[in-house]
This record gives structure tokens, C-alpha cells and sequence, in this order.
């Protein structure tokens, strides 16, 4: 589904981006002068833009401003995506750790019982969060409760861990 694995590494990170609404491998073609040109995804972030992204990884038919351009006309806003975006820092291995757990359904319980601890003592380590989980795997659940953006852990700082806060995510 994927052009290349870094399109699919930049993808694992749109995931956990809080900033993005909704993002695609199918993004519509763009008409360049002498051919299309379809761009590896499209993302709507959560001021209402609509993007079209470009991995670094392959060369373009055409610069990258009349790239824009041609995004611009169907109300786009166009990037070509540095390698130091996806490859520099934890984030993408913090993703590709969490996406593991995608669709595990946490218990009521659970979930209840962490949103509470957490209300009444703050932000807690990782370790103690899943002291707190009973009925299902605890590392599961609480990557899972990551997931659906109902807690938040840092992704950039280092890798996730027994000593990385946990914190409540408020709709």
C-alpha cells in the first residue's frame, strides 16, 4: 500500500500526531505540465488545512514549487517531508512500539481505574500505570490508551519507558 518504507515510517508517525485530524495513501493526482504527479499521502491537520506530503526518498517530475502550485489549485498546501523528520529521534520507534497495539480493546475496568488514578495523583510513570491495570495485559491496555488519545506519554525525548510520564488527555 505503501510507495516505499519511508513513506510508511512517515505514516506511523502522522498516527500519533496530535496535530493531524486524518491522513491517506491516496492522495488525488496532480497535473504537472507534462505529467501527473501523485504524492505519497494526504493529511488534514487539526486547524482545517488539507497537506499533500512527499517522502525524501525518490525524485520529483518536477521542482518542488510547481509541485505546490499544482497542489494549491485543488486547495492543498504541498511539502516534501526531510529525512531528519522521520529518522532523527525517538518518535518513529516510540510509534512503530505503540501501532503494535492497535485495535486491543482495553476493559472498562481498566480504563475506568487508570482515568482515575490519574485524575486524583497527576501524571504518573509508565511502570506505575500499569501496576494499575488488572484485567487485561497492562502493557496492551495503556498503549492502547495512548492510541485512542486518552493518555499521552512524550515520543521525543527517548524511548518509552518505565521512568516516561504518563499523563491525562481532557476532550
Amino acid at each position: 500500500m505503501f510507495r516505499s518504507k519511508a513513506v510508511r515510517d512517515l505514516s506511523a508517525i502522522l498516527e500519533l500526531n496530535r496535530n493531524i485530524l486524518s491522513w491517506s495513501c491516496n492522495p488525488p493526482p496532480l497535473t504537472l505540465d507534462r505529467r501527473d504527479h501523485t504524492p505519497d499521502l494526504h493529511m488534514q491537520d487539526t486547524d482545517g488545512g488539507w497537506w499533500m506530503l512527499d517522502a525524501f526518498d525518490r525524485k520529483l517530475p518536477a521542482d518542488a514549487v510547481t509541485i505546490a502550485e499544482a497542489a494549491a489549485s485543488l486547495s492543498y498546501r504541498y511539502r516534501v517531508v526531510d529525512r531528519s523528520e522521520i529518522y532523527d529521534g525517538f518518535r518513529l520507534k516510540n510509534a512503530v512500539d505503540l501501532l503494535r497495539y492497535v485495535g486491543h480493546n482495553v476493559p472498562l475496568g481498566d480504563r475506568v481505574r487508570l482515568l482515575a488514578i490519574l485524575d486524583e495523583s497527576g501524571p504518573l510513570s509508565f511502570a506505575d500505570c500499569l501496576r494499575v491495570l488488572r484485567e487485561t495485559q497492562p502493557i496492551a491496555a495503556l498503549a492502547s490508551l495512548i492510541l485512542q488519545g486518552l493518555v499521552d506519554v512524550e515520543l521525543d525525548e527517548d524511548l518509552i519507558g518505565p521512568e516516561t510520564m504518563v499523563r491525562r488527555i481532557r476532550a
